[in-house]
């Protein structure tokens, strides 16, 4: 049957044992050992097959699609005989099908709808180490279906860089881990270059000069790795202009591409020319291009990340892990030794992570959840997952749906919710088909779902309405298989034909986004979302005079995302719409900048203004709260605090540090916390700081102090201290080593024992001064400052204020506030 034996026919009588006697295995094999091709086309005629089909998964249409013509070709067959494929625009089955190779997400479809898999006798995860989101859930429905129902059923997880231990534990019978099968693979020796990477320079620029590096230097064709189709068009047109070799083919290759152009990729360069593929991860796995024997890697991918407090996916670029950048590498050693340049260096390899993190516990699980809930499942993490969705990420997925109408409150599907589930489309989207159908508008919301759903469909523009014209005038094969699909979609959802009173395509992808219904700042470039997050669009986009939008793509972080897909909307719309959703109320704010209360009558949609006006404010204790969070909340100095008050609290916080918790906590930051507790009640009937006196603050202040507690302050931490003179000096309570108090040292002569307080348990720091109040020294033990330091001090002080006592022995010598008389 096969033109040449590969690595992975050594283990093939093994794996037939193997899945004979166990409804569960684990393969690893190396990239390039053949289990994609292989593997289904051994197990066809194994007795435990009975005539039933065989489904293969795999992650990516482009991989589908090859794997089944490389089995047809080997069987001599057409795809649609004995080996077809199932992806999301295309099928090509027929009853003769025994072998259908399937993406991920159609086989998910597939066992929601019959969890019996009726007519399957295995399902082959190939490549679940990807561990996308579709595997996971394929997996865990599955591995249920088979322990509940199907206990004949072979699951076969096979990989080239899996931790097969932790999936072999998953799918055993819980004592007992699934038996491991392990090809040796072969991989012919491939030489690493590390040019190390310029942050400086954008990534295409360097990524080109790495291509025409290699292509000096290597025979054979290229794969090069970059993160994005953006980063890939870009190096594409610097490679053209700078390639003169008229024997060089520059081929694209990302999921964007219509099929055409992935085959003129992946097919082999035709003899006496050379190729170089610009690929996306696209080509990491799965994939064989022949020919290729230098791989050029940027070392950076790009993937989605869900932020569920924003409740948006973004595309982010992130480094490769090391298990990645393995697989890409061996691209070049796939059929001959070959070479690899990394555009870093090769100490950096070792910070790499070692995987790529799930994309279950970093995605959108809105699809996950209404998919689970159809089927009765409330809760993901009974089900068996390698790793168990996030409970926030969980939280949010539901209360999206029930904001679509798809969930009840207790968690259950509703009727509209089943409608959704039906359509192989994300819950939003799906959402805006059914509901659309419901408006006279099936058809036109499925040709949006369409254009949303497959990236790169009708360009890149910001504006849906022109997107949506291109598709419409586009003859390519990748247009129409999409418009069918529409047709398809509208037809399930109950209306493929759009009346003319329908609702508009902005309104249509409102209801798939209604959290993104976003309105201008008046400047021509801002919005601020629904969501209560704002995003900017180039001023020069036809849409960015308009006055509401319905976003449906946002990208780059919160604090610069930026509107690349979206339609305007107009403010009927919007109020017509979303009628039930708009919320109007009196709402009372402080304003900062007058440092008043204010009221204004508000019409909102979400974070939205739609209308206000301004409204009498209250006199009521809400108004108080209000004021009193508004002055104090955010900055204390905000209030009126005199002197004497600021005193007061740093003698209270002194008392609470020596003695504990029966003073209570005076501090900024409580104080603050909890304005609307001690400072509104002393408001009631003010609305702004100036109606906020020193005697008001001051009255709530000392109001915080509890009774009895006011005559021990007073004798433990005074106000002042009082001199052997009579003098009373201000005790300063905020000074950084404690209670302190200045003093000419004059005035305690005569004074044996250190001044203290707090019931003696604490000395006053006295901070000594001169007869010119010029500091002289600070001590906390005056006793030993006479009998020691004072002779130095004394010495010094004599010659500068001759006119002034300086006693041998100051503990003797009567305290004076005067000079000498003159002549003395």
């Amino acid at each position: 049957m096969y033109a040449s034996p590969l690595p992975i026919d050594a283990v093939l009588g093994d794996l037939a044992a193997t899945l004979a006697a166990s409804a569960c295995a684990v393969l690893v094999a190396p990239p390039g050992a053949g289990k994609t091709t292989r593997v289904p086309l051994a197990l066809l005629e194994q007795p435990w097959v009975k005539g039933g089909r065989i489904l293969v998964l795999e992650p990516r249409r482009l991989a589908a699609r090859a794997a089944a013509h490389r089995m047809a070709q080997t069987l001599g067959e057409r795809v649609g005989e004995t080996v077809g494929y199932r992806v999301r625009l295309k099928a090509e089955v027929s009853r003769r099908t025994r072998i259908e190779v399937v993406t991920e997400g159609v086989f998910t479809r597939m066992v929601l709808d019959d969890p019996e898999l009726s007519g399957v006798a295995a399902v082959l995860f190939d490549e679940f180490h990807e561990r996308s989101l579709d595997a996971d859930l394929g997996l865990a429905l599955a591995l249920d279906s088979q322990r509940s129902l199907r206990p004949d059923l072979r699951l076969l997880a096979m990989s080239a860089t899996l931790d097969g231990a932790r999936v072999a534990s998953l799918m055993g019978d819980g004592a007992t881990p699934a038996p491991v099968v392990e090809s040796e693979g072969r991989a012919f020796p491939v030489e690493t270059h590390y040019l190390g990477r310029d942050p400086r320079t954008p990534i295409d620029r360097q990524m080109a000069d790495a291509v025409l590096k290699a292509l000096s230097r290597e025979r054979g064709s290229v794969l090069a790795f970059l993160p994005g189709a953006a980063e890939i068009r870009r190096t594409e047109d610097l490679l053209r202009a700078a390639v003169r070799d008229p024997d060089t083919d520059i081929a694209p290759l990302f999921g964007a591409l219509d099929t055409d152009a992935q085959d003129r990729a992946v097919l082999p360069a035709p003899k006496g020319r050379r190729k170089v593929v610009l690929a996306t991860s696209i080509a990491e796995t799965s994939l064989t291009i022949e020919g290729v024997r230098v791989v050029v890697d940027s070392g950076l991918a790009r993937v989605p990340r869900f932020e569920p407090d924003v409740g948006l996916t973004r595309l982010e670029t992130l480094r490769v892990s090391r298990a990645s950048a393995d697989q890409r590498r061996g691209r070049a050693g796939r059929t001959a030794p070959g070479v690899c340049y990394r555009l870093w260096g090769e100490g950096e390899t070792a910070a790499l992570p070692a995987f790529a993190t799930p994309e279950i516990l970093a995605a959108d699980l809105t699809g996950l959840v209404l998919d689970l809930a159809r089927v009765g499942v409330r809760d993901p993490a009974t089900l068996p997952f390698l790793d168990p969705p996030p409970a926030p990420a969980v939280c949010e997925a539901k209360a999206l749906l029930r904001l679509l109408g798809a969930l009840d409150t207790g968690g259950g599907v509703t009727p509209l919710g089943q409608r959704m589930a039906r359509l192989p489309l994300p819950p939003r989207l799906a959402h805006m088909v059914v509901t659309g159908a419901d408006r006279g508008a099936g058809r036109r919301a499925a040709d949006i779902a369409a254009l949303v759903s497959e990236r790169g469909l009708g360009g890149d523009g910001v504006d849906l309405l022109h997107r949506l014209d291109t598709v419409r005038h586009d003859r390519s094969r990748r247009a129409e298989d999409a418009r069918r699909l529409a047709g398809r979609w509208a037809e399930l959802a109950g209306g493929a034909t759009v009346s003319e009173e329908a609702p508009s395509p902005a309104a249509l992808l409102a209801l798939a986004y209604p959290d993104r219904v976003a309105k201008a700042r008046g400047d021509g470039t801002r919005f601020l979302l629904a969501n209560g997050r704002g995003a900017v669009m180039d001023p020069a986009a036809s849409l960015a005079r308009a006055p509401f939008l319905a976003v449906a793509e946002v990208t780059g972080r919160a604090e610069a995302a930026r509107i690349t897909l979206a339609a305007a909307l107009t403010g009927d719309e919007v109020e017509t719409q979303f009628a039930d959703a708009i919320t109007e109320g009196t709402e009372v704010a402080f304003d900062p900048a007058s440092g008043t209360v204010r009221a204004r009558r508000v019409r909102r949609l979400g974070a939205l203004v739609l209308a206000d006006a301004p409204q009498p404010v209250p006199a009521d204790a809400a108004t108080a709260r209000i004021l009193a969070d508004g002055l104090a909340g955010a900055d204390l100095s905000r209030l009126p605090l005199s002197p004497a008050l600021k005193q007061w609290r740093a003698r209270i916080a002194f008392l609470r540090a020596a003695e504990g918790e029966d003073w209570p906590d005076l501090s900024d930051a409580t104080l603050a916390a909890t304005a609307g507790t001690w400072l509104a009640p002393f408001l009631e009937g003010r609305t702004g700081r100036a109606d906020v006196g020193a005697d008001t603050v001051s009255n709530a202040l000392h109001a915080l102090l509890p009774y009895g507690l006011g005559a021990r302050l007073e004798a433990e931490a005074p106000t002042h201290f009082t001199a052997p003179t009579g003098s009373r000096l201000a005790i300063d309570y905020d000074a950084e080593g404690g209670p302190q108090v200045e003093v000419r040292v004059q005035e305690l002569f005569g004074l044996k024992a250190h001044p203290a307080i707090a019931g003696g348990r604490v000395p006053l720091t006295l901070a000594l001064l001169s007869p010119a109040h010029r500091p002289i020294q600070v001590t906390k033990d005056l006793p030993q400052f006479w009998r020691g330091s004072w002779r130095e001090v004394r010495t010094e002080m004599r010659g500068r204020y001759p006119r002034h006592p300086w006693p041998e022995d100051p503990a003797e010598a009567p305290p004076t506030t005067r000079a000498k008389p003159r002549g003395t």
